[in-house]
């Protein structure tokens, strides 16, 4: 590897800002501010969330219930299919009397 040409690779503290935790790890992430910690000194990174946190790790995400929107989607678009078939079924019926129409006209 040449020398000077990679960041430094080091331990870091990142904080979750939101609970107070704070965990050590390797980064190269670039930062002014350090923290004593374990009677150390480290770069601090400070994080809005982290897997202890955020909602989706934690396990308080509210989960949507598919068939509740699949449900509201048929619900919602039933009444159009319904006049989309029965606007069908009248354009068959009338192409089908169309030309019993035309012959008894014609008979007169």
């Amino acid at each position: 590897m040449k020398q000077g040409i990679h960041p430094e690779y080091r331990e870091v503290v990142f904080q979750d800002m939101q609970i107070d935790f704070k965990f050590i790890t390797r980064s190269t992430a670039p930062t002014r501010e350090t923290i004593e910690l374990d009677g150390r000194t480290y770069p601090l990174i400070k994080l809005d969330t982290s897997s202890e946190s955020h909602p989706f790790y934690t396990g308080a995400q509210t989960r949507i219930v598919e068939t509740g929107r699949v449900e509201k989607f048929r619900q919602k678009f039933a009444a159009k299919t319904e006049q989309v078939n029965a606007a069908a079924a009248e354009a068959v019926k009338a192409k089908e009397s169309a030309p019993k129409v035309a012959k008894a006209k014609r008979a007169k």
